[in-house]
């Protein structure tokens, strides 16, 4: 079975949807109609050729009742938040990078290419960097997003850049991007989940 999937799994086996219960597939079917779909907008790969769901979106299968809370979660996120679509890439990619997540960083360069982010900026922040051809709203974003993976503190200096960029509802913005991306990153990590193009 891993080895039919080409170990896209990572630790777990790509779900079948024929076996899957009601409660599961619907999960299934949701994020075949929604994540995979946006993937092949942006240019990753969400599922198999055969339709297997892989990334996060496998595991998400395991408890399909706290994962499409969780996609909830991440739809009202894009829907409410502030930020711009690049700022916001900047934000995932700079987390992705903190945890080096390859299907993550795999997914969000993608996405953050799909948002006209220029290549170098992007393979810098994927390998933990700053770029120097960041905006100033996005190298505050960054810094912050880098600050609460890494520290888990937000000093006073970089507290008051960030308001100042983005109003305290910004900062909110960002924080709640960054953990909702924590998540994601300690899903593929727990099960070990390699990029398409990496394992």
């Amino acid at each position: 079975m891993r080895g039919a999937a080409d170990g896209l799994g990572g630790r777990l086996d790509l779900a079948d949807r024929v076996t899957l219960d009601d409660a599961s597939r619907e999960l299934f079917d949701h994020i075949t109609s929604t994540a995979v779909a946006w993937g092949q907008d942006c240019g990753f790969a969400a599922a198999t050729a055969e339709g297997r769901l892989i990334g996060p979106f496998n595991p998400s299968l395991l408890n399909p009742g706290l994962s499409a809370a969780f996609l909830k979660l991440q739809a009202a996120e894009e829907q409410y938040t502030s930020l711009d679509e690049r700022t916001r890439q900047v934000v995932i990619l700079t987390v992705g990078s903190v945890w080096r997540a390859p299907y993550e960083l795999y997914a969000h360069s993608a996405v953050a290419r799909h948002a006209g982010l220029p290549e170098p900026v992007i393979a810098e922040l994927a390998a933990g960097g700053e770029p120097e051809a960041l905006t100033d709203g996005q190298r505050t974003a960054h810094r912050l997003a880098r600050a609460l993976s890494t520290d888990h503190h937000v000093d006073d200096a970089l507290y008051d850049e960030a308001t100042q960029r983005f109003g305290a509802a910004g900062v909110l913005d960002i924080t709640v991007l960054t953990g909702i991306y924590h998540t994601v990153c300690g899903i593929l990590n727990a099960f070990a989940i390699p990029a398409p193009n990496h394992h």
